[in-house]
């Protein structure tokens, strides 16, 4: 199938061709004769109801770090002549990110918006997960101080984070008797207008926190990311270690549980966090983690990703 796609993403000249899952899925879509072009967000037009973008095609694209692509030079194009388009650029999840998916909701369903811009408004990744709290450990999401430490009373120790952030930014675990309470959630007040996510600590997440990479509702690979020592946080940029691992029966419960809802969302290629027994956070934006599970001897998400699109446009 020859399609036309085009990937709203970060800077595809700086990515690391080795982990970026937003990579892989170009390199794949480039080897199957479609034709790819990349813009950012911020490049977005909307003019009486029509979306165009000022966008590069890919011209080449190779895993070769600082030699990985090539693209052609600028030039506007109009997004409704395009098959699919990708919503790919990493979070912050702010006003900025739910702007860009207002206005690609103008393209449907005359084009295939990937995931659903109006769902990935609509379910925030640290929210979303609350639809689902017999799964999921006990979590106070506010700004109020006084909740914050009955939670912490009640609880233990604590994981305290930003509502939207990403990538282990702005993550903190604080022991029941921390001195350093009072100062943090004066620096969140200071930081974020949004509240605050605090969590009970779980320690399991010393032996790993499980990615999980969903398809259409469906389970199609996990990867196990450990983190460093004497660190909380398990996210790969910040010296956690990716090894394979298999799903258990508590995993593909919960995959059982929250793939109808992502399916029915059209929040197509979504990754969810698990740790222990626990499931901790639906990623919808732009999840990662295709990369590390073909590498540990699972499958071609990238390749099953493009299949299931043909597969839709066929239909």
């Amino acid at each position: 199938m020859s399609l036309k796609i085009a990937i709203q993403m970060d800077p595809i000249e700086t990515v690391d061709v080795d982990a970026d899952t937003t990579f892989d899925l170009a390199l794949e879509a480039h080897s199957r004769g479609y034709e790819v072009w990349t813009y950012p967000p911020d490049q977005l037009r909307l003019l009486s109801a029509h979306v165009t973008t000022s966008a590069r095609k890919v011209t080449g694209i190779q895993r070769v770090q600082g030699k990985h692509v090539e693209l052609a030079a600028q030039s506007v194009i109009d997004l409704h002549d395009f098959d699919v388009v990708l919503i790919r650029q990493d979070p912050p999840y702010d006003m900025a990110y739910i702007t860009a998916a207002q206005i690609l909701e103008r393209l449907t369903p005359d084009v295939l918006v990937l995931n659903d811009p109006r769902s990935i408004r609509d379910a925030p990744e640290k929210l979303f997960v609350t639809d689902f709290i017999d799964l999921t450990p006990p979590t106070l999401i506010t700004r109020d101080h006084v909740a914050i430490r009955e939670f912490r009373k009640e609880h233990g120790d604590i994981i305290l984070k930003p509502l939207y952030g990403n990538g282990g930014a702005g993550v903190f675990l604080l022991s029941i008797d921390d001195g350093n309470f009072n100062a943090l959630i004066e620096l969140f007040d200071q930081s974020f207008r949004e509240p605050i996510i605090a969590q009970k600590y779980l320690p399991a997440v010393r032996q790993g926190d499980k990615r999980i990479i969903l398809l259409d509702g469906e389970a199609v690979g996990a990867i196990n990311r450990v983190p460093a020592k004497g660190e909380t946080r398990s996210n790969m940029h910040v010296g956690g270690r990716a090894e394979a691992i298999e799903m258990n029966e508590r995993d593909q419960e919960i995959c059982d549980r929250i793939g109808p809802s992502l399916s029915e969302r059209g929040l197509v290629l979504a990754g969810i966090d698990v740790i222990g027994d626990y499931l901790t956070e639906i990623n919808v934006t732009s999840p990662t983690g295709v990369q590390e599970v073909r590498r540990f001897g699972g499958a071609d998400i990238s390749a099953l990703f493009w299949n299931w699109v043909e597969g839709r446009l066929e239909r």
